[in-house]
């Protein structure tokens, strides 16, 4: 329990994507999203927190190799974490085409 609790305190973001998952599933059932809905919505929980994995994994092994200032290392890292916000926005747009329709539906 004491790795997976320092993890989690190591990679904050991470906890932050689960409990979005967490919430888009119970979204998901409320709604009855279909097969292919489901489909969308993981695929993009997926690839969110594998671009998030990926990120932290290029920023430790910059950190492991050097502990002073290096201009391609902050670039290592930036061009990591703008992955993640791609993969995030891309998840948010597709996160509107399967819900939008559905809230508006409700409130109709």
């Amino acid at each position: 329990m004491e790795k997976i609790i320092s993890f989690f305190n190591r990679e904050q973001n991470l906890l932050i994507h689960i409990i979005a998952t967490i919430l888009v599933t119970i979204l998901g059932i409320c709604f009855r999203l279909s097969v292919y809905e489901w489909v969308l919505v993981y695929f993009m929980v997926a690839l969110v927190v594998s671009s998030e994995l990926l990120n932290s994994a290029i920023e430790l092994a910059v950190d492991m190799f050097t502990s002073e200032f290096n201009s391609l290392a902050m670039v290592a890292k930036d061009t990591a974490a703008a992955a993640v916000v791609v993969s995030a926005f891309t998840a948010l747009a597709v996160g509107i085409y399967v819900f939008l329709p559905k809230v508006i539906s409700l409130l109709n």
